[in-house]
């Protein structure tokens, strides 16, 4: 499979001439190994357990020669740091990915969602594809950095954090910055939150995440009259919740583009079909927009929630049994606000929409600040362009606007210009076995391709020319 597409990452690892020459085809069993070994640890974010994911890497790397620091406020749940020095003549190159993972439903699951299984030419297994690739990715190219004895302009630094997943204790990225920001800072930092999409065996599009949405969670609350089930009442506490979720949840917000999403899509229309590329270029006429928009919304809702800032109902909770009347009921909607978003004006406006002064709006903590798109015209972005081009000829590169989110968020509200890259992929795998599905697994060879990926920029932006 894919013999195309390795044939065209071989020989275009020769324009990299100023690196060390890699065999990748002799690092397979290692970068398996490593990555597979990380598969296995179960740091599903509750609880997280990330020090044992820690405790690997630092083996791995001390047994190297890497000294490393780890860094933690709970015990269990730590984060590590290593360092490879460079002249000092560039600031420092932070290369992060997190160590924790959602949780899973066993039952969902064909394989052992912990055993990293090899079937069918993927592993299969939760983390697969967030994060540890990522961090399989960038431990071995701290390894092949120090066997080489590369020269560096600048320090790579190297970063596990916890609990990126749901931060709610600080014990990651947010504890790390806080107290222990000279330990990362750098210039520029690139992590999880972008990818390659793959037609057939050939890569066509990278995205390079420059900007992302930021969540703003709320609670919805409904207070009523408790009472017997059998005694109907108009202030229900259960048909105002629902009532209210149905109104936010199919609430259309307005569709606004910014710099990264404006390129993102008059772009995409350059490689795309006649009729798929004119639903693109609508989206930039109002009166032709909402058609658009709607086509979206049911045929590719990833793509239609780069639009606006989204609202999605995902959990309900009321009562404690079919006969009783429970006095409150409540709804947890994950919105993921657009990066200019005013957000308090926002849930004013929702507040509108529902109309019914039974529901309030309880705004959760935000575990995201909001935070400035990384730029395009910076030498990482040319670096990440140039690579993706001479890996991938003919590919289109996309500045890209991810509707989750990551930890790009703090270090660009530090001052950090931080990237989003990740392995490649088709559209169909992605929906049906992408990050925080039912059931996770990455492609074997995209696992290679990306760790060679992740050299060629490394090497590029840090390597003494």
């Amino acid at each position: 499979m894919l013999k195309k597409l390795t044939t065209t990452v071989l020989c275009a690892s020769a324009a990299f001439a100023q690196t060390p020459a890699i065999d990748w085809n002799q690092q397979k069993a290692e970068i398996m190994r490593h990555y597979r070994a990380l598969v296995q640890l179960d740091t599903s974010n509750p609880p997280g357990n990330e020090t044992r994911v820690v405790e690997y890497l630092k083996k791995v790397l001390e047994d190297e020669g890497i000294p490393t620091k780890t860094f933690a406020l709970d015990p269990k749940r730590a984060n590590i740091v290593a360092r490879l020095k460079g002249n000092g003549s560039k600031k420092p190159l932070l290369i992060l990915a997190h160590s924790d993972v959602v949780g899973v439903q066993r039952e969902k699951w064909p394989v052992d969602p912990f055993g990293a299984v090899l079937k069918d030419g993927y592993v299969w297994g939760r983390g697969t594809r967030d994060d540890k690739p990522i961090l399989a990715a960038n431990l071995m190219v701290m390894l092949l950095l120090k066997r080489g004895n590369v020269r560096l302009d600048r320090d790579v630094i190297f970063l596990s954090e916890a609990s990126e997943e749901a931060d709610t204790t600080g014990v990651g990225i947010n504890f790390m910055l806080a107290q222990h920001f000279d330990e990362v800072d750098a210039e520029f930092s690139i992590t999880e939150g972008g990818g390659a999409t793959l037609v057939g065996d050939k890569v066509t599009i990278v995205n390079i995440g420059t900007a992302e949405k930021v969540p703003a969670r709320i609670r919805l609350i409904a207070n009523g009259t408790s009472g017997h089930g059998s005694i109907p009442r108009l202030d229900n506490a259960v048909t105002h919740l629902t009532t209210a979720v149905e109104k936010v949840g199919t609430w259309e917000t307005p569709m606004r583009l910014n710099d990264t999403t404006r390129s993102y899509f008059e772009k995409l229309a350059t490689i795309s079909s006649p009729a798929d590329a004119a639903r693109y270029n609508s989206l930039l006429n109002p009166k032709t927009s909402a058609a658009a928009q709607r086509y979206l919304a049911e045929h590719d809702p990833s793509r239609y929630s780069m639009l606006r800032t989204s609202i999605v109902p995902t959990m309900l909770k009321a009562g404690i049994g079919p006969n009783v009347i429970p006095s409150e009921a409540e709804a947890t909607i994950d919105v993921r606000a657009l990066p200019d978003e005013n957000v308090p004006q926002f849930f004013e406006e929702m507040a509108k929409i529902i109309g019914d002064p039974a529901v309030k709006i309880a705004p959760l903590p935000i575990a995201h600040p909001p935070s400035p798109p990384s730029s395009v015209n910076t030498e990482m972005y040319r670096i990440l362009e140039q690579v993706s081009k001479k890996m991938y000829p003919g590919v289109t590169v996309l500045p890209t606007m991810t509707t989750g989110s990551s930890d790009k968020a703090q270090l660009r509200a530090k001052g950090m210009l931080s990237y989003g890259i990740g392995p490649y992929a088709s559209e169909a795998d992605t929906a049906q076995y992408g990050a925080h599905g039912d059931v996770e697994r990455l492609l074997e060879s995209s696992l290679y391709n990306f760790v060679e990926f992740d050299w060629n920029v490394v090497t590029e932006v840090a390597v003494k020319k």
